[in-house]
């Protein structure tokens, strides 16, 4: 299918406008829309958070008059049922849009295939696929819970030059930069949820919220903690009602955290560590699209080595910690180098004196 330049600046706008809700459209996806007729631009709009309209509605209101013969610009497949909010596609039917063009197929089993069905029985010209990776990129956590049923998974980790995540004694401030870690807060802001292990918090105790200076939902706060051993003092239950505490259903929930407002999720336990694939499964029933891992090396190791990880960023500094200090992951020892996990470099940008690594595991599942 060939696209106008035309076309392509009207989809381009409509992702910049999807990005805009990169901090608050959780758990709904980041959606744009842009509407426009021969002589440019007319009515734009982004989906700004769960139970607010979606993008084509403000749109439509942002063009505050008929579109009809106008085209539609949305960067994910307009919605055809009733969720939070009437569906889409019926608001651009009704506004007489003529052409509607989509970057990328909505996965949700409510949505696929049905609005754009809807719309072609109306008559309406429907093309799809103008800048796909863009879109799906906007929203890894979303096509992931839709389509394999668990969130996207990420790791963050700090290392120095020789590879090593803190000292023996466990001291790691700061291994980065200032400049790194105003980019975690980032990272962490556009999360549907932070996880951490139990050791971290007892080590660490830390708060895991989201510190930008902008509008955030802020991320929930989840501990694997397999014997239920936080104190209901940390600092990542000072908000309850954004915190999960996931432990072994065979042992026994304190009084004190069973009568608190954190979320109690007992699973099933492997080897007596909360079982990870129950545990993401679980997740993704709530709703949780995007997970970023700040943890210790054996949650960590234990995440790749159940093929759960779909993305890592490293920060690495320029320091050096030892040969006895500590490591990222708890991967067990190798026997031979044909046992190594590749990774796929995307991306290296420099922050302050460090450099950020973005990865991805060749045989993510």
């Amino acid at each position: 299918m060939t696209f106008s330049r035309f076309d392509h600046e009207c989809m381009a706008t409509a992702l910049q406008l999807a990005r805009k809700g990169m901090f608050t459209a959780d758990p709904n996806p980041r959606v744009g829309c842009v509407i426009a007729d021969k002589s440019g631009v007319r009515g734009t709009g982004w989906h700004q958070e769960a139970g607010g309209p979606h993008a084509e509605v403000a749109a439509l209101r942002d063009l505050g008059e008929s579109a009809r013969g106008m085209t539609a610009y949305v960067t994910l497949e307009p919605c055809d049922h009733h969720g939070r909010t009437p569906p889409c596609s019926s608001a651009l039917l009704d506004a007489g849009i003529s052409r509607v063009v989509i970057a990328s197929d909505d996965p949700n089993p409510e949505v696929s295939g049905s609005g754009l069905r809807r719309m072609l029985e109306a008559g309406v010209a429907v093309e799809t696929g103008l800048m796909s990776r863009q879109a799906e990129e906007l929203n890894p956590g979303f096509m992931m819970r839709m389509r394999q049923g668990r969130p996207w998974i990420r790791i963050k980790s700090a290392i120095s030059l020789d590879g090593r995540t803190a000292l023996r004694n466990g001291q790691s401030k700061w291994i980065s930069s200032e400049a790194s870690r105003r980019d975690v807060q980032r990272w962490r802001a556009r999360s549907s949820a932070i996880l951490t292990g139990i050791g971290t918090v007892l080590a660490d105790n830390p708060a895991m919220d989201a510190r930008v200076d902008q509008n955030v939902r802020q991320p929930l706060r989840i501990v694997a903690d397999s014997h239920w051993r936080i104190p209901t003092g940390s600092r990542i239950l000072l908000d309850p009602a954004t915190a999960v505490i996931a432990g072994d259903q065979d042992a026994e929930v304190p009084d004190a955290l069973a009568a608190s407002e954190v979320t109690c999720l007992p699973l099933p336990a492997r080897q007596g560590r909360v079982d990870l694939v129950k545990l993401m499964k679980k997740l993704a029933d709530m709703e949780i699209n995007e997970i970023q891992v700040e943890a210790g090396a054996r949650l960590c190791g234990a995440l790749l080595n159940e093929h759960l990880v779909d993305e890592i960023l490293l920060y690495q500094a320029p320091i050096l910690l030892g040969d006895d200090a500590l490591g990222p992951f708890a991967l067990g020892p190798l026997e031979s180098m044909a046992e190594r996990s590749h990774l796929e470099v995307l991306e290296i940008t420099q922050f302050g004196d460090d450099l950020r690594i973005r990865l991805q595991p060749e045989t993510r599942g």
